[in-house]
């Protein structure tokens, strides 16, 4: 095979170690291999940096091992060209797995250009992901709190759940303070509802009679305390997050033009895909480099199991959430696809589809600058309209109907 690279390097990363096979070739074509074990410390991984420098290294590639990568990357970046593969994409051959063996295939196909790189964001954008990231682990944080929270609650016999839909809303933070500084009478505690829930005063009385004990005081005490500490850190995130956005606050605007997708869901994907679209060819390369398009498994003429592959979690569960927001609008083309689908494939598949369909959507919007354009619920009937009304007739013919169909006159 062809050499693409005279001089490149291949990492097998670990935890406390890490296993590097230089390939050199020489001016007569004969390949040379030097291999060299250095620790993960920072004065390890310099030491590594000018051992690949010195030997005139051009290429490097590791593969995506969990975060064992990244103080690799971090200390090797702008010095050479790096590539971070699929550890799929270089299985090796079974039966002779060994540190050095991966280090020397991850060599050999670099230096003959049979591997891939994965798409590494910029530094900016990374830090942009970790605030993100940690603002979702947060959220889904305080309403595992609020959970157990409702089943103390339970415990103590009040069902304030069943009567406010909101248990931290402001009437039921009101309640829940009260009840935590020793107020048992019921009446008091009613009223102590705001706005609408006013209207169930008899209902609340009835729901906060309890056997509330020291018990549950201090454990609510304990979670409310909890939330209050999450609200703080969430709302702190918020605005960093604002900030480091500062510069794509037209982009989050044409985001937030598409059906389902709010502020925040904008926010999270600039910070998973970036602003600019010129790295994916186009939306289905996105959406397959994200994991939410069918996956290609055909053997002997059969297609097997199309399910989707493993990809970006955290950008799969937004554009998830996302079409769970799409598919409740009202006459808009990705909640006519939505409903389309969720009666022969199943909800999940039907989510996926509509997420696929926004991600789809967000590059287009994101590549042309232009506001998102809806095609309108009916999209569907009128691409196949004949087919829609051959089945229509069918169904009425199969109810013993003799069906005509005759078309309107146009209003004058």
């Amino acid at each position: 095979m062809e050499i693409l690279y005279q001089s490149c390097c291949g990492l097998d990363v670990h935890k406390k170690m890490i296993v590097a096979c230089l390939r050199r070739t020489d001016e007569g074509g004969k390949v040379g291999k030097q291999v060299r074990t250095f620790g993960t410390t920072t004065s390890e991984l310099l030491s590594l940096s000018d051992w690949l420098v010195g030997a005139d290294c051009t290429h490097v590639a590791m593969e995506a091992t969990g975060v064992y990568w990244k103080p690799v990357y971090n200390i090797l970046e702008g010095q050479i060209e790096l590539l971070v593969v699929n550890a799929q994409h270089i299985k090796a051959v079974p039966g002779r797995k060994t540190d050095v063996k991966d280090a020397e295939w991850i060599a050999e196909l670099l230096q003959h250009g049979l591997l891939k790189a994965s798409f590494i964001p910029p530094q900016s954008q990374r830090d942009l992901r970790d605030l993100t990231r940690y603002r979702t682990t947060l959220v889904r944080e305080r309403a595992r709190i609020v959970n157990r929270l409702q089943k103390v609650l339970e415990d103590a016999n009040l069902k304030l759940a069943g009567v406010a839909t909101d248990v931290m809303g402001v009437s039921g933070r009101a309640m829940l303070e009260a009840l935590l500084a020793g107020q048992t009478d019921t009446e008091q505690l009613a009223e102590l509802a705001k706005g609408r829930l006013r209207k169930k005063i008899p209902q609340l009385k009835e729901a906060l009679t309890g056997r509330v004990r020291e018990h549950h005081r201090f454990m609510l005490s304990e979670q409310l305390s909890h939330i209050d500490y999450l609200d703080e850190a969430i709302e702190r995130l918020v605005a960093e997050i604002g900030e480091r956005l500062r510069p794509f606050e037209e982009e989050i605007r044409l985001l937030d033009t598409i059906p389902g997708i709010n502020r925040q869901t904008a926010e999270e994907l600039i910070a998973e895909i970036g602003a600019d679209m010129s790295r994916f060819p186009d939306g289905h390369h996105l959406a397959s480099w994200a994991g939410m398009c069918p996956g290609h498994n055909e053997s002997g003429g059969k297609r097997k199991s199309g399910k989707t592959r493993k990809g970006n979690r955290w950008l799969r569960s937004t554009l998830v959430e996302a079409a769970h927001g799409a598919a409740h609008t009202k006459d808009t083309y990705l909640a006519s696809q939505y409903h389309r689908l969720v009666g022969r494939r199943g909800k999940k598949r039907a989510l996926v589809a509509v997420g696929h369909s926004l991600l789809i959507i967000s590059h287009c919007v994101l590549k042309r600058q232009q506001a998102y354009y809806d095609l309108g619920s009916n999209y569907f009937e009128e691409l196949h309209r004949q087919r829609m009304e051959r089945n229509l007739v069918k169904r009425l013919e199969n109810l013993g109907y003799k069906v005509t169909l005759e078309a309107l006159s146009p209003a004058a």
